[in-house]
């Protein structure tokens, strides 16, 4: 009898690897836009609340989308500072920290204070570099040419979107900050 049950079992065969219909879109889609949460200091608390910290499951998951910082995959990334809080939830102090609700605050703060001074700070780092390569480009005995300071000369690419400069036919850009209700 045993020799019966033997010949009828199941023939063992090679393992089949699971084909994704989508072909890992899905996949990608839903890891893209969980790390796009992690931009938001207030989701993070919340994961801090609920205790997904302290899982080891969630731990090695937040180690695997460190791929993400990679350039072939950060390019599709709309939040960049996701990034940067993927990289500090490597750390358990910073994990444990998100659960206080003041330290969430601190973190929302200094996010916010980075949004509204970036652009001003990037244009002064440009226009003062702009500046600094003009006037090393110009020879001692000619004098330069006399020029307001929010004239600057191109000499170079300027990395800024194309709303926030307009350029004579002179090839002078001058740098003119389109919204009026910025904070100083």
């Amino acid at each position: 009898m045993s020799s019966e049950s033997e010949d009828t079992a199941i023939p063992t065969s090679p393992r089949t690897l699971y084909k994704d219909p989508d072909d890992g879109r899905q996949r990608f889609l839903l890891e893209l836009e969980f790390v796009q949460c992690l931009a938001n200091p207030t989701y993070i608390h919340y994961l801090a609340q609920n205790r997904y910290f302290e899982d080891e499951a969630f731990i090695g998951y937040l180690r695997y989308l460190q791929y993400w910082q990679r350039p072939e995959y950060a390019k599709f990334i709309m939040y960049p500072h996701c990034l940067y809080f993927l990289e500090l939830l490597q750390n358990a102090n910073f994990r444990s920290s998100m659960a206080h609700p003041g330290n969430k605050e601190l973190v929302h703060r200094q996010q916010f204070y980075f949004w509204k001074n970036y652009k001003n700070n990037r244009l002064k780092h440009i226009i003062s570099k702009s500046q600094l390569q003009a006037a090393a480009a110009t020879p001692a005995s000619v004098s330069p040419p006399s020029t307001s300071p929010t004239t600057i000369a191109v000499t170079a690419p300027i990395d800024l979107p194309e709303s926030s400069i307009a350029v004579t036919s002179s090839a002078t850009a001058t740098v003119q900050e389109i919204s009026s209700g910025v904070d100083r």
